[in-house]
This record gives structure tokens, sequence and C-alpha cells, in this order.
């Protein structure tokens, strides 16, 4: 096998968001690639992030990505500032053909609202710059010898490679191929793998979850809250109550601002009328008990509340239900709207990590080139993506990291000499 410093051989493994970036980037650059996806499709779980539209980057600055990047945002700076979010909007644009748009929060997503778009653009990118994809093909281990990457080992024996790029996500969505196969590559180069956690996760709680069971609530405030009163994470969007708890966007991102989840430490506190001040409120509650002034209690909060939340929100009221709304009085009228204003769902812990978006911990950074990705400790072996010790909050960060970490390693391991 012929290695020359212009024309290196490179193993990619993982044909997920990074790997194909990597791919792409490494052939562009006129090294010879093989990525090596265990799927019979690449970018498996590409495909259906974002409840399958693809939020594929955030239309911001570097200075204002990083500060979504709760997980050693310092080490991101040089990928991050090499192939911003603006390089990835260009590159799907004008180089792949594939529309774009953002909506709110500066989310970017394809104009066809169809994450296959993405997934396959890139994937005929890589075919088209040469990159040979070989599915349904698992990697086993890495082969390393005097302090360098030697190739690869599948199931026809040890393949020989100048340069190896593992890109082989977390363990969120082991369904997706996602099963930990790079935390254990990385072992066995020497590397040290960061404590494994849920991140972007649904959360467990108690409270009026499991009657409210189903419903979705659209434009509510939301945040967490610890024993002591303190906001830890403050939101405003959509969540949804579940038979385990709570889940949908604002809860998801909270749960990146979690550590120890122990029950008791934290609340749930949701504001239903974020729009409305206590006393605006108070006047509209006002408005509605005399317009239901012979109703119960409990028949004249349809204007207020979703008909399912309205039983377990007059249990926890503690005003009887079918007391009549000309007899309640100022202080129960002030209980309800504080009610209102923050409706608190104790939280007891984090759903298990394959229902995880990203996996918090990986591969130390510690031992990375930032500039390149690459290894301290096994000259010709990178990572990017998710398998990397690097985790943001919801928005499309996550996938730039996998885009930029990906074209850093491409970069680095295309000039492999």
């Amino acid at each position: 096998m012929s290695m020359t410093k212009t024309s290196p051989d490179i193993a990619v493994i993982g044909g997920g968001a990074a790997g194909l970036m990597a791919a792409y980037t490494a052939a562009s650059l006129g090294a010879r690639v093989t990525l090596f996806e265990k799927n019979r499709r690449t970018g498996r779980k590409l495909r259906i992030t974002g409840k399958g539209r693809c939020n594929l980057t955030n239309d911001c600055e570097p200075e204002e990505f990083l500060r979504n990047v709760p997980t050693n945002p310092r080490f991101l700076f040089s990928s991050i500032y090499g192939f911003k979010p603006s390089d990835t909007q260009e590159l799907f644009e004008s180089c792949l053909g594939v529309p774009l748009k953002s909506e709110r929060g500066k989310r970017v997503f394809p104009v066809s609202d169809n994450a296959n778009d993405i997934a396959d653009a890139l994937t005929e990118a890589c075919k088209n710059a040469g990159v040979r994809i070989i599915t349904a093909e698992k990697v086993t281990s890495l082969s390393v010898g005097n302090g360098s990457v030697t190739g690869i080992v599948t199931k026809d024996g040890m393949l020989p490679f100048s340069a190896v790029i593992v890109a082989t996500g977390g363990i969120s969505y082991p369904l997706t191929g996602s099963d930990g196969d790079g935390y254990r590559f990385a072992k066995s180069a020497g590397h040290t793998v960061t404590p494994l956690r849920p991140s972007l996760v649904p959360l467990t709680a108690s409270g009026i979850c499991r009657e409210c069971q189903g419903l979705s609530l659209k434009n509510v405030g939301f945040s967490v809250e610890d024993s002591s009163g303190k906001k830890v994470y403050e939101d405003f969007g959509e969540l949804m109550f579940t038979h385990f708890g709570l889940t949908g966007p604002v809860v998801l991102s909270a749960s990146a601002h979690i550590s120890d989840i122990t029950p008791g430490k934290y609340c749930a506190v949701i504001d239903l009328k974020p729009a409305l001040d206590e006393k605006k409120l108070d006047l509209r509650i006002q408005s509605d008990f005399h317009k239901y002034i012979n109703r119960d209690f409990q028949n004249s909060l349809g204007d207020l509340l979703p008909q399912k939340l309205v039983t377990p929100f007059v249990k926890l009221t503690g005003i009887l239900p079918t007391k009549k709304v000309n007899a309640i009085t100022r202080e129960e009228r002030e209980k309800i709207v504080a009610m209102l204003k923050h409706l608190s769902v104790p939280l007891n812990g984090f759903r298990p990590i394959d229902e995880a978006i990203v996996t918090k911990g990986g591969v130390s950074v510690k031992e990375l080139d930032p500039r390149t990705m690459g290894s301290k400790l096994v000259k010709g072996l990178y990572f990017a993506g998710e398998v990397i010790d690097v985790d943001a909050y919801t928005g499309g960060f996550n996938l730039q990291i996998a885009f930029s970490t990906g074209v850093a390693a491409g970069r680095a391991a295309a000039e492999v000499e």
C-alpha cells in the first residue's frame, strides 16, 4: 500500500455527521479515504434528529456558539472558528444544493424539513469526492504499534491505514449504531474516557405528571430550581407531560444544566401564563369568574387551562372543587394566580441514557490536540463528534460540533506523512 504525504490512506470509523464530514473533507484534500459504517445505511441517527427535520446548525457567530457549550468550550475554539456555522450553511446551500432556513432561536433546518436531505447530500458528496463507503461492516478494534496507528481490524483481519478517524458517536440511541465502540477503541489506545451520562434527555418527575399524561403545553415559561429556590435554568417554549415525567424542548435543554438530580434536590416550575404578570392575571381571573358567576370552581377554568390540567390544578389549589366562584375569596384567588405562575413539579431523575439525544462525557480533551482532534498519545489517530467529551444545548449546536470537529480531523489526517 503506497503512503505519501500528499495521498495518505485514511480509515473513518462511523458514517454519521462527524464521520461523513471528516471523510468528505479528507477526500477533498486528495487523501484516499475508506469509511466504515456498521449499519446498512449512512447517517442513521442524523436522519432522525430534530424529529426527522434535522436542526443541523445554529445561525450564530462563534462567540455566541461557544456560550452554548457547557462542557469544554475552550477545547472547541479552534475547530469552531476553523469551520463556523456560516461555513456549514454555505457548504450545504452552495456546494451540496440543499436550501436551508432559520427558525426561532436561530435554528437552521433544510427547507424541505426532511433530515434525509442532509444525510443524503453528505453521503453523495463523499462518493463524489472519491470516498469508498463500506456499509454493514463492523470495525472490531484498532491496530496500534510503536506509538502509531497502523490500521483497523474487521472480520476480514487487519487492514492497514496511515490514519484512523474515530467518529462512532456516543451511547445514546444505540439502535442507530451508537453503542460505545469508540470509547472502547479510545481506551485500547491508552486514552481516558470521562464518566458517561445522558444529556438532552427527558426527566422523571412526580406530582401531576401521570394525571396530565399526553398533554403538551406551548409558549410556557419553564425553570428549574434547586432546594434553596435558586434557579439553575430558565427557558420559554414547549413541554409535554408523560407517564414518567416531563419531556419536550425546554425539558431536554434543562437536563444539560443538571448534574446531581437526586430526588428532592430540584423541581421544575412552569409559568402557565408568561404573557401576564400577577396583577393582569388576577384581573383576567376576575373576568372569567364574573362570566361564570354561578358555576362551581372546577367548571370555571376552561378558558384559562387545557381541560386535562383542570382537575389536577384544582386539587393543588386546595380549594373545594364544588365551591361557587362567586364565593371564592381574594386570598384564594391569590393562590390561584400563584399556582398559574409557579406550577411546581418535583424532579426525580434522568430517563435512561439510550433515550438521550447526546452523551455527556467521552474521550478526554486533555489527551487531544484541539486544532486537529489528533491523539497526543498515538500518532495518526483522530477523534470527531460525540465520542469526544464535549456537548452543547439544543438548537443545532451538537451537530455543528460534529461538523467542525469532523472537518478539523479530516484536514489533519489528510496531511499525515
